[in-house]
């Protein structure tokens, strides 16, 4: 008996006809060799046409280049694929095609076996292509004619094949994913990966280009529903805002559609927190979220199911303005209006670490590199401060202003309201200030480069992003101007006016030359090269 794979409706299914549905793909498909070779291996045979009716027509009527096209991919028994071969030699005689039918004779297989199997026959055959001219009572057999012949022809391979509905692969897989779509485990209308079972992953720009162009933008529902923070996940499927009404909604990168195949979105249950929300970040892994509200609430969330896995109520007694996680996602670091930056640990949902020593508001915070035990934090009083983790003792503390020294003493305590670290070298970070000048340093202190939109007045930054290959630095501010500098060189590459009012917030696309920024009274931009 044939193997069968027994289903959890208890449905049996040969795994002989698993394999012809995968064969009658190939044929659809034109892959013939690779058809032959698992007809060859498997010993399971398609013997298909597309129409049985049509099929012993053309046979009846002589098409003989459809039939052999047919047959071709069939597996007939010797004698009747002989029989069939032999007609159509007779008929090229009597065509006048001599040559094509001395030519078959030698080249088909068929006819050829003819020689050792039944050599009379061969030779009869033979010497028939010798003849100037065809007799039919030569060929035929006494009471038999080419009409009759080609309907024994036809009877016998009608026994042979049947003729099945086209693409039935397609066609049950698609069954299979509808049924799948019905019960809520894929969302209709979003791109999805047949063989990984998961959503399709999104194209890659091997080239860094600049977004110039508008590429759209988000409708957030509910008249309090301003964005206040937005942020690409690492796989770059999607693009999450938190909004001043304290919902925190992913989108589509694609569609710039609320995710559907996340359940607690298409059901209507979005994710909520109290305040208005401030800040959010991904674990590396995009499956955890961290946000973090007006109010000094953190929540953490698991995007995929909607669930808030903790929750810190009282985070911070003021705002929440950055968090970010450790790179094992079991803690994550906070920095808040109320002048201090915090640890949480995830699993005890307590407060582990907490980093004083700015005089102002701390705006950035973030863990140094992927190995290390220490923090950086930059702050509206002007400075950039390492923190060591164990001990929570500020290591030392540079203020980015003073790196140019032609710049004024008072514009030496601007805040800082961006770090971020280069990608590819750890060791340098951009720091965003609330000026017309942005700076490429080290970990430590040392000025690497210097950006500045070149304006006395008017083009202060407000927040900056680095392209995902370090490329490109693009710093936006209260001129809605979005400034691209060359991250090397530091000369100003490109300006782009992305809103009429001051742009609050920019975010990156992890692969993709895509940028997204907050501006208009929190309205939600895209854009592309």
């Amino acid at each position: 008996d044939a193997p069968k794979v027994v289903s959890s409706v208890s449905l049996e299914i040969e795994s002989m006809d698993v394999i012809r549905v995968v064969l009658q793909f190939l044929k659809e498909n034109n892959l013939t060799e690779s058809m032959r070779t698992l007809q060859k291996e498997s010993g399971v045979t398609l013997n298909t046409v597309d129409s049985v009716e049509n099929f012993a027509a053309d046979i009846r009527n002589g098409k003989w280049d459809s039939v052999l096209q047919s047959t071709s991919m069939l597996k007939l028994p010797e004698d009747k694929l002989t029989y069939l071969y032999e007609q159509v030699l007779f008929e090229l005689l009597e065509a006048g095609e001599r040559d094509l039918a001395k030519e078959m004779l030698r080249s088909s297989e068929p006819l050829t076996c003819l020689k050792t199997s039944h050599p009379e026959r061969y030779l009869k055959i033979e010497q028939l292509c010798k003849r100037p001219f065809f007799n039919a009572s030569d060929a035929y057999e006494l009471g038999t004619s080419k009409e009759s012949r080609r309907q024994e022809i036809a009877e016998s391979l009608l026994c042979e094949v049947s003729a099945v509905q086209p693409s039935r692969l397609l066609s049950l897989l698609g069954q299979a994913l509808k049924y799948q779509q019905s019960q809520g485990l894929i969302a209709p209308g979003v791109p999805f990966d047949l063989f990984r079972g998961t959503r399709k992953a999104y194209r890659k720009d091997v080239e860094e280009k600049i977004p110039k162009k508008a590429a759209g933008s988000l409708t957030l529902g509910g008249k309090g529903s301003a964005a206040e923070a937005v942020l690409f996940s690492p796989d770059g499927q999607s693009l999450v805002t938190g909004s001043m009404d304290g919902f925190i909604e992913a989108w589509d990168v694609e569609t710039q559609q609320l995710r559907q195949d996340l359940q607690h979105q298409a059901s209507g249950e979005l994710l909520m927190q109290d305040g208005a929300v401030q800040c959010c970040t991904f674990s590396k892994d995009s499956d955890h979220l961290a946000t973090g509200s007006q109010s000094g609430q953190i929540k953490i969330w698991k995007l995929s199911s909607g669930l808030c896995l903790r929750k810190f109520p009282q985070a911070h007694p003021l705002a929440v303005t950055s968090v970010s996680f450790a790179r094992d996602a079991t803690q994550v670091l906070s920095t808040s209006f109320d002048q201090t930056a915090r640890i949480h640990g995830l699993k005890s949902g307590k407060t582990l670490k907490e980093f004083r020593g700015h005089t102002s508001f701390v705006n950035c915070g973030l863990y140094a590199k992927d190995n290390t035990n220490h923090i950086l934090t930059g702050s509206s009083d002007g400075t950039v401060k390492v923190w060591d983790i164990r001990s929570t003792e500020c290591l030392f503390t540079f203020r980015p202003g003073t790196a140019l020294a032609s710049m004024s003493s008072s514009l030496r305590e601007v805040a800082v309201n961006t770090l971020q670290l280069l990608p590819g070298n750890p060791e340098q970070l951009l720091v965003c200030t609330g000026s017309s000048q942005a700076f490429l340093m080290t970990v430590h202190g040392q000025l690497v480069r210097s950006f500045s939109s070149g304006k006395v007045s008017g083009g202060d930054f407000l927040c900056a992003t680095i392209s995902p290959q370090g490329k490109y630095v693009y710093c936006v501010g209260e001129d809605g101007i979005m400034y691209v500098f060359d991250t090397k060189g530091g000369q100003l590459e490109s300006v782009v006016t992305v809103s009429d009012a001051p742009v609050m917030s920019i975010t990156h696309h992890p692969h993709r030359n895509l940028i997204a920024t907050i501006s208009d009274g929190g309205k939600v931009k895209l854009w592309q090269p």
